[in-house]
């Protein structure tokens, strides 16, 4: 990332689920913010098919982004239906959890690069919306600090349980990054917590390791280089070593089945993984 710029990672998120309302019925990820915070221009330029996010060759990447943030929501309604009243965003990004939340009394920390949150906050501000009272800003450099210190600054409960998403933050990291911070939420947060986080897969032949290549120097040229990868099911194991229980990888296959059985325009993942597991 760029020092001092916001994500473009991230603004490249926000106009994937922002087409989406627009284009896939029914929508996998209901979001009725997500036209709304990138703002007028990228409005335009989306409905006019000008923008790339909403090309045809968009599309595999677009249910990617939409599935982890269903699939995210869906795990935290199912632990704030077992009383856990905390949902922590890890790299929140342009997300607009925040801002549609209508889970009464759930507390929800935003924790981000500072130079993105800042120009969120600045989005926000300009599209009228009101994050519920319960939301709070919490900045971090996953590289340079650990959530537990931005999370401090946030008045975050660590005696209480809650529900961490992790989301198009893992690749962007080292994998000694990833693992300190999978590391943390295993020993400092209370027992019942939950983190669910995407991931990318190391490529199996020639073909994934060219598109994987193609992606890889899109995001290096942004200022946000890809530093890590995983194998599914060595990456279930190592998390099993931490110390996790009940981990669970999920892919194209059992994400289909969940989202998009039962579709006609053809819309459903081909990539993008999925790892849940509970502290």
């Amino acid at each position: 990332m760029l020092t001092g710029q916001p994500s473009r990672t991230a603004q490249g998120a926000a106009l994937h689920r922002a087409f989406h309302q627009m284009n896939d019925t029914p929508p996998i990820l209901r979001d009725p913010w997500a036209v709304k915070i990138i703002g007028p221009e990228a409005e335009d330029a989306l409905r006019s098919g000008e923008e790339w996010h909403a090309q045809p060759s968009a599309t595999a990447l677009r249910a990617v982004i939409v599935t982890r943030s269903r699939f995210a929501e869906d795990c935290l309604a199912e632990r704030y239906a077992k009383g856990i009243r905390q949902y922590v965003l890890l790299g929140a990004g342009l997300d607009t959890f925040a801002y549609r939340n209508d889970f009464a009394g759930l507390r929800v920390f935003e924790t981000d690069f500072p130079a993105t949150q800042v120009w969120k906050r600045e989005r926000v501000s300009a599209m009228g919306a009101d994050a519920s009272p319960e939301a709070s800003y919490a900045p971090v450099d996953f590289e340079h600090e650990t959530i537990v210190e931005g999370l401090q600054r946030a008045d975050f409960d660590f005696a209480k349980p809650a529900v961490f998403a992790w989301l198009g933050v893992t690749m962007y990291l080292t994998p000694e990054t990833v693992f300190a911070t999978l590391r943390l939420v295993q020993q400092r947060m209370a027992n019942g917590s939950e983190i669910v986080f995407d991931f990318s897969v190391t490529p199996k032949d020639d073909a994934g390791r060219a598109r994987r290549a193609v992606f890889a120097e899109r995001a290096a040229a942004i200022g946000e280089p890809v530093k890590s990868d995983f194998v599914p099911d060595d990456l279930k194991a190592a998390v099993r070593a931490l110390g996790f229980a009940e981990v669970q990888v999920l892919g194209p296959r059992e994400l289909n089945a969940r989202y998009f059985a039962g579709r006609s325009d053809g819309f459903a993942l081909t990539r993008g993984h999925l790892l849940r597991a509970r502290v």
